[in-house]
Protein backbone atom coordinates (compact mmCIF):
# COMPACT_ATOMS: atom_id res chain seq x y z
CA UNK A 1 0.00 0.00 0.00
CA UNK A 2 1.43 3.43 -0.58
CA UNK A 3 1.61 4.74 3.07
CA UNK A 4 0.26 1.94 3.66
CA UNK A 5 -17.85 -21.39 0.11
CA UNK A 6 -19.65 -22.72 2.30
CA UNK A 7 -20.28 -24.25 -0.85
CA UNK A 8 -22.57 -21.92 -2.83
CA UNK A 9 -26.09 -23.26 -1.84
CA UNK A 10 -27.63 -25.44 -4.38
CA UNK A 11 -29.09 -22.73 -6.57
CA UNK A 12 -31.90 -25.04 -7.85
CA UNK A 13 -33.63 -25.85 -5.12
CA UNK A 14 -37.02 -24.27 -5.88
CA UNK A 15 -40.84 -25.31 -5.88
CA UNK A 16 -42.35 -28.11 -8.41
CA UNK A 17 -43.94 -24.67 -10.25
CA UNK A 18 -40.19 -22.99 -10.97
CA UNK A 19 -38.65 -26.34 -11.84
CA UNK A 20 -41.19 -26.62 -14.84
CA UNK A 21 -40.32 -22.86 -15.63
CA UNK A 22 -37.01 -23.72 -15.63
CA UNK A 23 -37.05 -26.65 -17.85
CA UNK A 24 -38.77 -24.63 -20.50
CA UNK A 25 -36.55 -21.70 -20.15
CA UNK A 26 -33.55 -24.15 -20.57
CA UNK A 27 -34.68 -26.32 -23.15
CA UNK A 28 -32.44 -24.91 -25.98
CA UNK A 29 -29.63 -25.11 -23.79
CA UNK A 30 -26.86 -27.08 -24.99
CA UNK A 31 -24.61 -28.73 -22.04
CA UNK A 32 -21.04 -28.32 -23.69
CA UNK A 33 -19.28 -24.80 -23.10
CA UNK A 34 -19.99 -21.80 -25.11
CA UNK A 35 -18.06 -20.23 -28.19
CA UNK A 36 -16.03 -17.21 -27.20
CA UNK A 37 -18.47 -15.58 -29.46
CA UNK A 38 -21.79 -16.80 -27.81
CA UNK A 39 -20.61 -15.99 -24.09
CA UNK A 40 -20.83 -12.35 -24.19
CA UNK A 41 -19.42 -11.20 -21.14
CA UNK A 42 -19.84 -8.09 -22.19
CA UNK A 43 -17.43 -5.44 -21.30
CA UNK A 44 -16.34 -3.36 -17.81
CA UNK A 45 -15.92 0.22 -19.78
CA UNK A 46 -15.74 1.67 -23.02
CA UNK A 47 -13.34 -0.95 -24.72
CA UNK A 48 -12.31 -2.98 -21.52
CA UNK A 49 -13.25 -6.52 -21.44
CA UNK A 50 -14.91 -7.70 -18.68
CA UNK A 51 -13.16 -10.26 -16.26
CA UNK A 52 -15.10 -14.00 -16.55
CA UNK A 53 -15.34 -17.00 -14.65
CA UNK A 54 -14.84 -20.72 -15.92
CA UNK A 55 -18.20 -20.41 -17.34
CA UNK A 56 -17.80 -17.15 -19.41
CA UNK A 57 -19.81 -15.01 -16.78
CA UNK A 58 -18.91 -11.75 -16.55
CA UNK A 59 -17.81 -10.82 -13.00
CA UNK A 60 -17.83 -7.89 -10.38
CA UNK A 61 -15.58 -8.00 -7.30
CA UNK A 62 -15.94 -6.10 -4.39
CA UNK A 63 -13.63 -6.82 -1.36
CA UNK A 64 -10.67 -6.14 0.73
CA UNK A 65 -6.93 -6.69 1.30
CA UNK A 66 -6.41 -9.21 3.81
CA UNK A 67 -3.25 -8.48 5.76
CA UNK A 68 -1.01 -10.08 8.68
CA UNK A 69 1.98 -8.31 8.45
CA UNK A 70 2.71 -8.46 11.74
CA UNK A 71 3.56 -12.38 11.90
CA UNK A 72 5.52 -15.07 10.59
CA UNK A 73 7.45 -18.17 11.02
CA UNK A 74 5.06 -20.20 13.05
CA UNK A 75 2.61 -17.50 13.63
CA UNK A 76 2.11 -16.56 10.27
CA UNK A 77 -1.24 -15.19 8.96
CA UNK A 78 -2.58 -16.06 12.76
CA UNK A 79 -4.00 -12.32 12.90
CA UNK A 80 -6.52 -13.69 9.64
CA UNK A 81 -9.95 -15.22 10.97
CA UNK A 82 -12.90 -16.83 9.89
CA UNK A 83 -14.62 -14.23 11.11
CA UNK A 84 -12.73 -11.82 8.53
CA UNK A 85 -14.82 -13.84 5.36
CA UNK A 86 -17.76 -14.47 7.55
CA UNK A 87 -18.52 -10.36 8.38
CA UNK A 88 -17.18 -9.46 4.75
CA UNK A 89 -20.09 -11.81 3.08
CA UNK A 90 -22.54 -10.86 5.40
CA UNK A 91 -21.95 -7.34 4.53
CA UNK A 92 -22.09 -7.98 0.92
CA UNK A 93 -18.31 -8.48 -0.37
CA UNK A 94 -17.22 -11.42 -2.71
CA UNK A 95 -13.67 -10.95 -3.03
CA UNK A 96 -10.17 -10.93 -1.08
CA UNK A 97 -6.73 -10.23 -1.74
CA UNK A 98 -4.81 -12.06 0.52
CA UNK A 99 -1.25 -11.22 1.29
CA UNK A 100 1.52 -13.65 1.56
CA UNK A 101 5.00 -13.47 1.92
CA UNK A 102 8.20 -15.10 -0.18
CA UNK A 103 10.27 -14.80 2.83
CA UNK A 104 7.28 -17.00 4.69
CA UNK A 105 7.07 -19.03 2.02
CA UNK A 106 11.26 -19.71 0.82
CA UNK A 107 13.02 -18.82 4.22
CA UNK A 108 16.31 -20.41 2.95
CA UNK A 109 16.97 -20.93 -1.02
CA UNK A 110 15.28 -23.93 -2.41
CA UNK A 111 13.70 -24.83 0.45
CA UNK A 112 9.67 -24.08 0.79
CA UNK A 113 7.88 -24.09 4.02
CA UNK A 114 4.94 -26.81 3.93
CA UNK A 115 3.62 -25.76 7.28
CA UNK A 116 3.41 -21.69 5.62
CA UNK A 117 1.52 -23.70 2.66
CA UNK A 118 -0.77 -25.17 5.11
CA UNK A 119 -1.53 -21.99 6.63
CA UNK A 120 -2.72 -20.26 3.39
CA UNK A 121 -4.68 -23.08 2.75
CA UNK A 122 -6.65 -23.05 5.75
CA UNK A 123 -7.74 -19.37 5.08
CA UNK A 124 -8.42 -20.64 1.58
CA UNK A 125 -10.68 -22.91 3.32
CA UNK A 126 -12.44 -19.98 4.87
CA UNK A 127 -13.03 -18.53 1.56
CA UNK A 128 -14.38 -21.26 -0.16
CA UNK A 129 -17.10 -21.59 3.40
CA UNK A 130 -17.83 -18.09 2.51
CA UNK A 131 -18.00 -18.12 -1.55
CA UNK A 132 -15.54 -14.93 -1.35
CA UNK A 133 -12.67 -15.55 -4.69
CA UNK A 134 -9.14 -14.94 -3.67
CA UNK A 135 -6.03 -13.78 -5.35
CA UNK A 136 -2.92 -14.70 -4.21
CA UNK A 137 -1.05 -11.23 -3.69
CA UNK A 138 2.88 -11.38 -3.36
CA UNK A 139 3.37 -8.82 -1.12
CA UNK A 140 6.45 -6.33 -0.51
CA UNK A 141 6.67 -3.24 1.06
CA UNK A 142 10.40 -1.60 0.86
CA UNK A 143 11.46 -4.57 -0.85
CA UNK A 144 11.84 -6.72 2.45
CA UNK A 145 13.27 -7.80 6.11
CA UNK A 146 16.46 -6.88 4.77
CA UNK A 147 15.13 -3.49 5.15
CA UNK A 148 12.79 -4.04 8.19
CA UNK A 149 9.96 -4.88 6.25
CA UNK A 150 8.08 -7.67 4.53
CA UNK A 151 8.39 -9.37 0.98
CA UNK A 152 11.37 -10.89 -0.72
CA UNK A 153 13.43 -12.48 1.13
CA UNK A 154 16.87 -11.41 2.67
CA UNK A 155 18.68 -14.15 0.92
CA UNK A 156 17.47 -12.42 -2.51
CA UNK A 157 18.58 -9.12 -1.17
CA UNK A 158 21.69 -7.59 -3.03
CA UNK A 159 22.76 -3.94 -2.65
CA UNK A 160 25.96 -3.94 -3.57
CA UNK A 161 26.82 -2.28 -0.21
CA UNK A 162 24.83 0.97 -1.39
CA UNK A 163 23.46 3.36 2.24
CA UNK A 164 19.85 2.51 3.63
CA UNK A 165 18.60 4.97 5.93
CA UNK A 166 15.30 4.57 8.24
CA UNK A 167 12.60 6.68 7.74
CA UNK A 168 10.01 5.50 10.45
CA UNK A 169 7.50 8.81 10.00
CA UNK A 170 7.64 7.96 6.33
CA UNK A 171 8.33 4.74 5.36
CA UNK A 172 7.59 4.99 1.57
CA UNK A 173 10.41 7.07 0.94
CA UNK A 174 12.57 4.23 2.14
CA UNK A 175 11.87 3.24 -1.46
CA UNK A 176 14.01 5.96 -2.69
CA UNK A 177 17.15 5.06 -0.13
CA UNK A 178 19.88 3.42 -2.72
CA UNK A 179 19.91 -0.02 -1.21
CA UNK A 180 16.54 -0.58 -1.70
CA UNK A 181 16.75 0.82 -5.47
CA UNK A 182 20.07 -1.75 -6.13
CA UNK A 183 17.59 -4.67 -4.05
CA UNK A 184 15.12 -3.86 -7.06
CA UNK A 185 17.47 -3.66 -10.47
CA UNK A 186 18.76 -7.17 -9.27
CA UNK A 187 16.06 -8.93 -8.38
CA UNK A 188 14.88 -8.11 -12.38
CA UNK A 189 17.97 -8.34 -13.44
CA UNK A 190 20.15 -11.04 -11.76
CA UNK A 191 19.50 -14.57 -13.57
CA UNK A 192 19.76 -16.75 -10.42
CA UNK A 193 17.00 -14.33 -8.80
CA UNK A 194 14.82 -13.90 -12.07
CA UNK A 195 14.61 -18.74 -12.32
CA UNK A 196 14.16 -18.27 -7.90
CA UNK A 197 11.27 -15.97 -8.30
CA UNK A 198 9.57 -17.98 -10.77
CA UNK A 199 10.16 -21.24 -8.97
CA UNK A 200 8.23 -19.57 -6.04
CA UNK A 201 5.15 -18.99 -8.27
CA UNK A 202 5.62 -22.25 -9.23
CA UNK A 203 5.06 -23.64 -6.27
CA UNK A 204 2.36 -21.26 -5.06
CA UNK A 205 0.02 -22.10 -8.39
CA UNK A 206 0.89 -25.84 -8.10
CA UNK A 207 -0.47 -25.81 -4.20
CA UNK A 208 -3.76 -23.49 -4.81
CA UNK A 209 -4.38 -24.35 -8.92
CA UNK A 210 -7.75 -26.34 -8.20
CA UNK A 211 -8.35 -25.00 -4.58
CA UNK A 212 -12.67 -23.48 -5.55
CA UNK A 213 -11.77 -20.13 -3.63
CA UNK A 214 -8.74 -19.20 -6.08
CA UNK A 215 -9.50 -16.74 -8.48
CA UNK A 216 -5.49 -15.84 -9.88
CA UNK A 217 -2.11 -14.32 -8.59
CA UNK A 218 -0.45 -11.18 -8.35
CA UNK A 219 3.34 -11.46 -8.54
CA UNK A 220 4.43 -8.42 -7.20
CA UNK A 221 2.87 -5.65 -4.58
CA UNK A 222 3.62 -1.92 -5.80
CA UNK A 223 6.61 -3.20 -7.69
CA UNK A 224 9.47 -0.24 -7.33
CA UNK A 225 12.95 0.39 -8.78
CA UNK A 226 15.91 2.33 -9.54
CA UNK A 227 16.08 6.07 -10.30
CA UNK A 228 18.67 6.93 -13.04
CA UNK A 229 20.35 10.01 -12.58
CA UNK A 230 18.51 13.08 -14.09
CA UNK A 231 15.18 11.18 -14.51
CA UNK A 232 12.39 12.28 -12.69
CA UNK A 233 10.22 9.98 -11.19
CA UNK A 234 7.39 9.58 -13.72
CA UNK A 235 9.51 9.12 -16.44
CA UNK A 236 11.30 6.32 -14.39
CA UNK A 237 8.58 4.45 -13.64
CA UNK A 238 7.69 4.31 -17.22
CA UNK A 239 11.18 2.78 -18.15
CA UNK A 240 11.02 0.70 -14.73
CA UNK A 241 7.86 -0.63 -16.22
CA UNK A 242 8.48 -0.87 -19.57
CA UNK A 243 11.97 -2.47 -19.55
CA UNK A 244 11.92 -4.34 -16.47
CA UNK A 245 8.36 -5.15 -15.07
CA UNK A 246 7.11 -6.28 -17.91
CA UNK A 247 10.13 -8.96 -18.80
CA UNK A 248 9.78 -10.00 -15.17
CA UNK A 249 5.91 -10.41 -15.41
CA UNK A 250 6.49 -12.90 -18.87
CA UNK A 251 8.63 -14.89 -16.98
CA UNK A 252 6.27 -15.41 -14.10
CA UNK A 253 3.36 -15.72 -16.47
CA UNK A 254 5.65 -18.67 -18.33
CA UNK A 255 6.01 -20.55 -14.64
CA UNK A 256 2.80 -19.98 -14.00
CA UNK A 257 1.40 -21.91 -17.27
CA UNK A 258 3.41 -24.48 -16.62
CA UNK A 259 1.14 -25.59 -13.69
CA UNK A 260 -1.81 -24.18 -13.81
CA UNK A 261 -3.38 -22.63 -17.16
CA UNK A 262 -6.78 -20.78 -15.82
CA UNK A 263 -5.81 -18.74 -13.32
CA UNK A 264 -6.25 -14.92 -14.19
CA UNK A 265 -2.73 -13.31 -13.61
CA UNK A 266 -2.81 -9.76 -12.01
CA UNK A 267 -0.23 -7.25 -13.20
CA UNK A 268 0.82 -4.04 -11.01
CA UNK A 269 2.13 -0.79 -12.84
CA UNK A 270 4.50 1.45 -10.08
CA UNK A 271 2.41 2.78 -7.44
CA UNK A 272 3.09 6.09 -9.34
CA UNK A 273 0.06 5.86 -11.20
CA UNK A 274 -2.11 6.85 -8.39
CA UNK A 275 -0.90 10.10 -9.32
CA UNK A 276 -2.37 9.91 -12.78
CA UNK A 277 1.01 8.85 -14.63
CA UNK A 278 0.36 6.75 -17.64
CA UNK A 279 2.04 3.01 -16.96
CA UNK A 280 4.83 2.08 -19.23
CA UNK A 281 4.24 -1.76 -18.71
CA UNK A 282 4.07 -3.18 -21.96
CA UNK A 283 2.08 -6.53 -23.08
CA UNK A 284 2.24 -9.87 -21.29
CA UNK A 285 1.90 -12.54 -23.48
CA UNK A 286 -0.96 -14.31 -21.91
CA UNK A 287 -4.50 -14.93 -22.43
CA UNK A 288 -5.74 -14.29 -18.67
CA UNK A 289 -4.18 -11.07 -17.47
CA UNK A 290 -5.79 -8.34 -15.29
CA UNK A 291 -4.22 -4.89 -15.02
CA UNK A 292 -4.34 -4.11 -11.23
CA UNK A 293 -3.69 -0.80 -10.50
CA UNK A 294 -3.16 1.06 -7.01
CA UNK A 295 -5.92 4.27 -6.50
CA UNK A 296 -4.02 6.42 -3.82
CA UNK A 297 -3.50 10.00 -3.67
CA UNK A 298 -0.71 11.58 -1.78
CA UNK A 299 -2.46 14.23 0.08
CA UNK A 300 -4.94 11.84 1.68
CA UNK A 301 -2.26 8.94 2.00
CA UNK A 302 -1.31 11.66 4.65
CA UNK A 303 -4.43 12.20 6.32
CA UNK A 304 -5.35 15.03 4.49
CA UNK A 305 -8.84 15.64 3.03
CA UNK A 306 -10.26 14.93 -0.55
CA UNK A 307 -10.09 17.75 -3.07
CA UNK A 308 -12.64 17.91 -5.64
CA UNK A 309 -11.31 20.73 -7.57
CA UNK A 310 -8.14 18.90 -8.00
CA UNK A 311 -9.75 17.02 -10.44
CA UNK A 312 -7.71 13.38 -9.04
CA UNK A 313 -10.19 10.97 -9.88
CA UNK A 314 -10.56 12.31 -13.29
CA UNK A 315 -7.11 12.57 -14.03
CA UNK A 316 -6.25 8.87 -12.24
CA UNK A 317 -9.30 6.93 -14.61
CA UNK A 318 -8.57 9.41 -17.79
CA UNK A 319 -4.61 7.67 -17.07
CA UNK A 320 -5.68 3.87 -15.77
CA UNK A 321 -7.67 3.02 -18.52
CA UNK A 322 -5.45 3.92 -21.36
CA UNK A 323 -3.49 0.38 -20.96
CA UNK A 324 -6.31 -2.14 -20.55
CA UNK A 325 -7.77 -0.30 -23.86
CA UNK A 326 -4.74 -0.37 -25.30
CA UNK A 327 -4.19 -4.75 -24.71
CA UNK A 328 -8.15 -5.36 -23.69
CA UNK A 329 -7.99 -6.83 -20.62
CA UNK A 330 -9.64 -6.23 -17.50
CA UNK A 331 -9.23 -4.10 -14.69
CA UNK A 332 -9.78 -4.64 -10.80
CA UNK A 333 -8.39 -2.38 -8.68
CA UNK A 334 -5.86 -4.13 -6.25
CA UNK A 335 -5.98 -1.23 -3.23
CA UNK A 336 -7.57 2.14 -2.54
CA UNK A 337 -9.25 4.29 0.52
CA UNK A 338 -7.95 6.62 2.34
CA UNK A 339 -6.30 7.00 6.01
CA UNK A 340 -8.80 9.23 7.87
CA UNK A 341 -12.06 8.70 6.57
CA UNK A 342 -14.13 11.20 8.84
CA UNK A 343 -12.44 14.48 7.32
CA UNK A 344 -15.20 17.01 5.34
CA UNK A 345 -14.75 15.75 1.91
CA UNK A 346 -14.85 11.92 2.45
CA UNK A 347 -18.56 11.31 1.68
CA UNK A 348 -18.43 12.88 -1.20
CA UNK A 349 -14.87 11.18 -2.03
CA UNK A 350 -16.49 7.86 -1.77
CA UNK A 351 -19.39 8.30 -3.36
CA UNK A 352 -17.35 9.85 -6.73
CA UNK A 353 -14.47 7.17 -5.86
CA UNK A 354 -17.34 4.32 -6.22
CA UNK A 355 -18.89 5.79 -9.30
CA UNK A 356 -15.10 5.96 -11.18
CA UNK A 357 -14.56 2.58 -10.67
CA UNK A 358 -18.15 1.16 -11.50
CA UNK A 359 -17.05 2.96 -15.16
CA UNK A 360 -14.08 1.23 -15.98
CA UNK A 361 -13.08 -1.62 -13.48
CA UNK A 362 -14.35 -5.26 -13.18
CA UNK A 363 -13.52 -4.93 -9.53
CA UNK A 364 -11.87 -3.89 -6.40
CA UNK A 365 -10.01 -4.41 -3.16
CA UNK A 366 -9.74 -1.96 -0.32
CA UNK A 367 -7.49 -1.54 2.25
CA UNK A 368 -7.95 -3.17 4.34
CA UNK A 369 -11.13 -5.38 6.14
CA UNK A 370 -9.76 -5.17 9.93
CA UNK A 371 -11.26 -4.07 13.05
CA UNK A 372 -10.02 -1.20 14.59
CA UNK A 373 -9.07 2.37 13.08
CA UNK A 374 -6.71 3.90 10.33
CA UNK A 375 -7.14 2.37 7.41
CA UNK A 376 -9.86 -0.66 8.83
CA UNK A 377 -13.20 -1.22 7.24
CA UNK A 378 -14.46 -1.81 10.35
CA UNK A 379 -14.60 -1.30 14.03
CA UNK A 380 -13.60 -3.60 16.56
CA UNK A 381 -17.75 -4.45 16.69
CA UNK A 382 -17.80 -4.87 13.08
CA UNK A 383 -19.46 -2.10 12.53
CA UNK A 384 -18.55 0.13 9.31
CA UNK A 385 -16.13 3.08 10.45
CA UNK A 386 -17.19 6.64 9.39
CA UNK A 387 -18.25 6.74 5.38
CA UNK A 388 -17.09 2.68 4.82
CA UNK A 389 -20.45 1.84 4.13
CA UNK A 390 -20.77 3.65 1.31
CA UNK A 391 -18.76 0.79 -0.76
CA UNK A 392 -21.55 -1.75 0.37
CA UNK A 393 -23.31 -1.33 -2.62
CA UNK A 394 -26.23 -4.05 -4.66
CA UNK A 395 -24.08 -5.29 -7.72
CA UNK A 396 -24.06 -8.69 -10.23
CA UNK A 397 -21.59 -11.11 -8.86
CA UNK A 398 -21.66 -12.81 -11.61
CA UNK A 399 -23.65 -11.85 -15.36
CA UNK A 400 -24.95 -14.72 -17.51
CA UNK A 401 -24.33 -12.53 -20.88
CA UNK A 402 -23.40 -9.55 -22.37
CA UNK A 403 -23.92 -6.54 -20.26
CA UNK A 404 -25.48 -3.18 -21.41
CA UNK A 405 -25.50 -1.30 -18.37
CA UNK A 406 -25.12 -1.21 -14.89
CA UNK A 407 -25.32 1.42 -12.69
CA UNK A 408 -26.43 2.07 -8.92
CA UNK A 409 -28.64 5.04 -7.75
CA UNK A 410 -27.08 5.49 -3.86
CA UNK A 411 -29.59 8.46 -2.94
CA UNK A 412 -32.62 6.24 -4.60
CA UNK A 413 -31.10 3.36 -3.18
CA UNK A 414 -31.73 1.61 -6.71
CA UNK A 415 -29.42 -0.76 -8.84
CA UNK A 416 -29.99 -1.65 -12.30
CA UNK A 417 -28.92 -3.75 -14.63
CA UNK A 418 -29.30 -4.43 -18.03
CA UNK A 419 -28.03 -7.23 -20.10
CA UNK A 420 -28.39 -9.87 -23.28
CA UNK A 421 -28.61 -13.61 -22.19
CA UNK A 422 -26.41 -15.90 -24.15
CA UNK A 423 -28.20 -16.98 -27.43
CA UNK A 424 -27.64 -20.44 -28.00
CA UNK A 425 -25.45 -21.63 -24.85
CA UNK A 426 -23.40 -21.21 -22.05
CA UNK A 427 -24.73 -20.28 -18.13
CA UNK A 428 -28.22 -18.68 -17.28
CA UNK A 429 -27.67 -18.28 -14.03
CA UNK A 430 -26.60 -14.22 -13.04
CA UNK A 431 -25.70 -13.34 -8.88
CA UNK A 432 -26.40 -10.58 -7.06
CA UNK A 433 -25.04 -9.53 -3.94
CA UNK A 434 -27.32 -6.97 -1.93
CA UNK A 435 -25.92 -5.45 1.15
CA UNK A 436 -27.43 -5.62 4.53
CA UNK A 437 -31.00 -4.54 4.69
CA UNK A 438 -34.32 -5.07 3.00
CA UNK A 439 -33.82 -5.36 -0.77
CA UNK A 440 -36.38 -5.82 -3.54
CA UNK A 441 -35.32 -7.35 -6.44
CA UNK A 442 -37.07 -7.68 -10.09
CA UNK A 443 -36.45 -9.45 -13.29
CA UNK A 444 -38.09 -8.38 -16.77
CA UNK A 445 -37.86 -9.64 -20.22
CA UNK A 446 -38.02 -13.48 -20.49
CA UNK A 447 -36.45 -14.01 -17.03
CA UNK A 448 -37.50 -14.29 -13.60
CA UNK A 449 -36.33 -14.50 -9.66
CA UNK A 450 -35.04 -17.61 -9.26
CA UNK A 451 -34.58 -17.80 -5.64
CA UNK A 452 -33.71 -14.55 -3.11
CA UNK A 453 -31.57 -15.56 -0.04
CA UNK A 454 -30.09 -12.85 2.84
CA UNK A 455 -27.48 -10.77 0.50
CA UNK A 456 -27.93 -12.99 -2.59
CA UNK A 457 -30.35 -13.15 -5.51
CA UNK A 458 -30.62 -15.18 -8.50
CA UNK A 459 -32.02 -14.38 -11.86
CA UNK A 460 -32.45 -17.12 -14.68
CA UNK A 461 -33.02 -15.85 -18.16
CA UNK A 462 -34.28 -17.51 -21.30
CA UNK A 463 -31.62 -18.12 -24.07
CA UNK A 464 -31.44 -14.53 -26.16
CA UNK A 465 -33.58 -12.32 -24.43
CA UNK A 466 -32.53 -8.87 -23.57
CA UNK A 467 -33.33 -9.09 -19.28
CA UNK A 468 -33.01 -6.15 -16.87
CA UNK A 469 -33.19 -6.65 -13.08
CA UNK A 470 -33.79 -3.88 -10.94
CA UNK A 471 -33.12 -4.18 -6.94
CA UNK A 472 -34.41 -1.41 -4.88
CA UNK A 473 -33.94 -0.69 -0.99
CA UNK A 474 -36.90 -1.39 1.25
Amino acid sequence: MLTSTCRRSSLLRTTLVATAVVTALLAPTAAQAAPPSEKGAGTAGDGIPALTDSRGRALTLRGWNLADKSHSGDQALSGITERHFRDMRAKGFNFARLLVFWDDLEPRPGQYSQAYLRKIDRVLGWARKYDVKVVLDAHQDVFGPAFGSRGIPAWATRTDGLPFTPHPDDWFSEYFEPAVQRAFTHLYEDADLRRAQARMWGVLAERFRDHPAVLGYDPINEPMGELREGEDLPTAARRIEREQLTPMYNRIADAIRAVDRDGWIFVEPTPIVGEGVPTGLGRIDDPKIVYAPHFYNGTMEAGGDYDPSARWIENYEQAVTLYPKQYKVPVVVGEWGPLNNSRPNMNRFYREAMASLGRYSSGWAGWEWCYGGGYCAVDGTGAFRTNKELTAEPYAEAVAGAVRSSSYDAAAGVFRLTYDSPSRHGSRITELSLPPGAWQVAARGRAFVLRKAEGRAWVLAAPGARVTVTVTRG
